[in-house]
């Protein structure tokens, strides 16, 4: 019997090691296979932010001529020294900073009071709130540009940073991502917390907020981006040089500046520089907001 047992468990044994070997395999292929494709891609997407950093540092009567050449003749600085003398970099980025810093502050203030009130709040007319809330997503901002732009001329907005500001802070999809997550806390705690006392704003500001920091880190990534790359709307409502955010300076150069593609290229590239220093420091934030509200679907 021994015998027979033993040879039972010789014959099974083998057999169910080997799709464990199989397996290991087939995800270690499989993890090749995805580290050479997101490197393929690493590749082509830094090939544009190589090409303007080459650009910005030819001189300027290189940048258009035939046949392309990576490097020019010699390495110049000129285009990027024009830009910092010139001082609109500077202001460009105290408004862009100041802009993106209202926008994004006011957005997850509003937006996950708004969740709040949707997913914790009974109140009258709450499903058809929402539905208009979800309905704002398939609504292109371009066809409220004229409404709008006539309502902020009404109160005298107009070339105003609030003018600017505020259009930009209704954000449908932030609501969103806030609600879900809410949705997803045990109400057994704001249930608690009345037993002891707290206010609606208490259970919100102190519990919920706290808990939710996935969500805002999320919102607040993606607002502060969407808001510094934004360019349709601050160059509709102003027309003052000195209230210009990046992407309108950018837009706005060759017209003060003439066809100086090195230094078209150079201030493209210090535009986008405080994004990638951004996605470079709260990158982990940026992944975990990610996975835990959804935001990747």
């Amino acid at each position: 019997m021994s015998t027979t047992a033993a040879d039972t468990r010789s014959r099974i044994e083998p057999t169910a090691r080997t799709p464990t070997k199989v397996g290991t395999k087939r995800r270690s292929t499989g993890s090749i296979i995805a580290f050479i494709i997101a490197t393929i891609l690493a590749i082509l997407w830094l090939i544009p932010l190589a090409w303007a950093l080459a650009t910005s540092l030819k001189p300027d009567a290189e940048t258009t001529q035939i046949p392309v050449t990576w490097i020019g003749s010699k390495i110049t600085f000129e285009a990027w020294t024009n830009v910092f003398e010139s001082g609109s970099i500077w202001r460009w980025y105290f408004n862009s900073f100041l802009v993106s810093s209202m926008v994004t502050m006011l957005t997850i203030l509003f937006a996950s009071m708004a969740a709040f009130a949707f997913s914790r709040v009974n109140f009258k007319g709450r499903a058809f709130l929402y539905l208009l809330i979800g309905a704002g997503l398939i609504v292109p901002f371009q066809a409220l540009i004229v409404p709008l732009f006539e309502e902020l001329n009404a109160f005298g907005m107009v070339d105003t940073y609030w003018g600017i500001i505020l259009p930009q802070v209704a954000a449908p999809i932030a609501v969103l991502v806030y609600k879900r997550f809410f949705d997803g806390i045990p109400g057994e705690l704001a249930e608690s917390a009345r037993l002891d006392g707290a206010s609606t704003w208490r259970i919100y500001w102190q519990i919920w907020m706290p808990l939710a920091k996935p969500a805002t880190a999320a919102v607040g990534i993606f607002t502060f981006v969407m808001s510094w790359n934004n360019f349709l709307w601050p160059f509709i409502i102003t027309s003052a040089r000195g209230l210009q955010t990046i992407p309108v300076g950018l837009a706005t150069v060759q017209s003060f500046y003439g066809a100086q593609y090195a230094q078209v290229m150079a201030l493209s590239l210090l535009g986008a520089l405080p994004l990638f220093i951004a996605f470079v420091l709260f990158q982990r934030q940026i992944v975990e907001g990610i996975s835990s509200t959804g935001l990747k679907g």
